[in-house]
């Protein structure tokens, strides 16, 4: 069936309503986009639509979580192409709203604080970033929430997708999602790269093929930190940096071992000590004058 493209949240409501009522009315999914879709994106679209009656994706480009005013012109805006992607994995509706439309008011004068959790990482890096993304995020999963669906069915299932490359991002959206008791489920699908290991990003486009090469060391050093927690040896973070930097086009930002949860560091297990348990390894660099970020899971 053809997808299904509204720009207002009164559309989203009524064609969401319709759809669940068409379908079943079980289960409904929302996967939260800001557009410039990718292989990466179409994952996300295939697990809400393998788990759900009826898949909502949205397309926004949010203001609030751009410090540079350059950098959020620049971002690009393929509306064609991703409603051809997510038309193509089966999602039954697109909501693509304006910023009147997010923000009547102009920018809202309360907003989601990320508080502790969002000041490290990413969040040193970009401040104010993850404050801006949490209350968009907000907004779209309440526009999001399923209505009642079939008569006597009761409240349909609600999932939203996130994708693990942004995984502070994710925690953040599951710790808000957890303390401020908002009714979805969170749902992290797994990082997709390219044949050559580089994690796909919409800014990937911006690497000239010189650039595209050096960013592959961003992998190369996350995949050396998880071979040697597959078999708990010391993680030896400073040789992993030392990888990094010795590529003269990156320009390391962060590169670190965290708790999954809490993105609190686990220095004890970076050096010397053999690795146990569960950790994230984090890292962000300036490839150019491109900004990447990639992480991978750490399990022994």
């Amino acid at each position: 069936m053809p997808i299904k493209l509204v720009t207002t949240v009164a559309e989203l409501h009524a064609e969401g309503a319709r759809l669940l009522t068409a379908n079943g009315g079980t289960s409904q999914g929302l996967v939260p986009t800001m557009g410039a879709l990718h292989e990466g994106h179409a994952a996300l679209a295939r697990a809400a639509v393998g788990q759900n009656d009826v898949v909502v994706a949205t397309i926004f480009v949010n203001p609030l979580q751009f410090g540079d005013a350059v950098d959020l012109d620049r971002y690009p805006r393929t509306l064609e192409a991703d409603l051809a992607l997510l038309e193509a994995e089966g999602v039954d509706l697109a909501f693509a709203p304006s910023v009147e439309e997010v923000y009547p008011g102009g920018e809202p004068l309360v907003r989601i604080t990320s508080g502790r959790l969002g000041e490290k990482w990413e969040g040193a890096s970009r401040p104010g970033h993850f404050d801006g993304a949490l209350t968009v995020v907000a907004k779209l999963l309440h526009y999001g929430l399923p209505a009642a669906g079939v008569a006597g069915a009761g409240l349909p299932a609600y999932r939203a997708y996130f994708g693990q490359k942004d995984a502070q991002q994710l925690a953040l959206v599951r710790r808000m999602v957890a303390d401020l008791n908002f009714p979805v489920e969170i749902v992290g699908v797994p990082t997709v790269r390219s044949a050559d290991g580089l994690a796909l990003s919409s800014r990937n486009r911006f690497l000239s093929y010189e650039e595209r090469e050096a960013a592959l060391v961003l992998s190369r050093a996350l995949r050396l930190l998880e071979e040697r927690a597959a078999v708990r040896e010391p993680l030896d973070l400073d040789s992993a940096v030392a990888l990094v930097e010795s590529q003269p086009l990156v320009a390391l930002d962060y590169f670190d071992v965290v708790d999954p949860a809490t993105l609190e560091p686990l220095a004890e297990n970076c050096r010397e000590t053999p690795f146990r348990g569960e950790a994230l390894a984090l890292i962000a660099a300036k490839v150019g004058p491109v900004r990447l970020i990639d992480n991978i899971p750490l399990s022994s």
